[in-house]
């Protein structure tokens, strides 16, 4: 599953920083700089957890929280310079899940909203292949490229994760074939060329100059890795 988190942060600086981090573990993401932007974006798209700031110009923080939970049990992380105990229970008295104080660390951040997301979706740990602004996600079977979803094939899905395991590396089309397929492949030891110009169709900026996925002559094909 691919999720979407609602920033709501009227720090450019922190908010930068912040979505560097989600960007890094995968997630969709929308900055929202105030209170009125961010249920503007609520009301118009479907997010899957919201970060928000407390102390905002406009309505503050637990203003938005009271009118999300007006209409959504969505998860929620109030994110605040306020150590105060009272602003805590407040904060949680209105519906919010957790609480972290500025300056806080942008890793844990991220560990918190994995449990979060994992508690409420029930959705289990997903293997993601990353490398250069490519990710393939194997649970679902999908490939971004700067967090933009690339329509592929079953077929190219696979030949795509044997690349990414095998990044790095030398592999001839018959390796190609019993990693991708198996022993049980029938079709033309020629087909993986015709994956492999589509592929590249999708992932290189110039596929007639492949910076990724290269052709090795007389030895096959390699992606990534010391060789590029």
């Amino acid at each position: 599953m691919k999720y979407n988190i609602l920033l709501v942060e009227d720090q450019e600086q922190i908010s930068n920083v912040v979505a560097k981090y989600l960007m890094k573990e995968g997630y969709d993401y929308t900055i929202a700089k105030d209170g009125f932007e961010a249920l503007n974006f609520f009301n118009q798209n479907k997010f899957h957890l919201v970060l928000l700031d407390i102390m905002m110009p406009g309505i503050s923080g637990f203003e938005v929280l009271k009118e999300i939970r007006k209409i959504s049990d969505i998860p929620v992380i109030l994110v605040t310079a306020k150590e105060a105990e009272v602003d805590r229970l407040k904060g949680f008295e209105i519906g919010g899940d957790d609480y972290v104080v500025k300056p806080f660390s942008p890793r844990e951040l991220m560990k918190r909203i994995k449990v979060f997301l994992k508690r409420i979706y029930h959705d289990s740990d997903e293997t993601v292949y990353k490398y250069r602004g490519l990710s393939l996600h194997a649970n679902s079977m999908k490939l971004y490229k700067e967090e933009q979803e690339i329509s592929i094939t079953a077929a190219e899905y696979k030949l795509l994760e044997t690349l990414f395991k095998h990044k790095g590396q030398i592999l001839t089309r018959e390796q190609l074939i019993t990693l991708s397929y198996g022993d049980d492949y029938e079709g033309y030891d020629r087909n993986i060329d015709s994956y492999i110009k589509r592929i590249r169709q999708k992932i290189e900026d110039n596929p007639k100059d492949p910076k990724l996925l290269k052709t090795k002559y007389g030895a096959g094909y390699i992606f990534g890795g010391e060789e590029l």
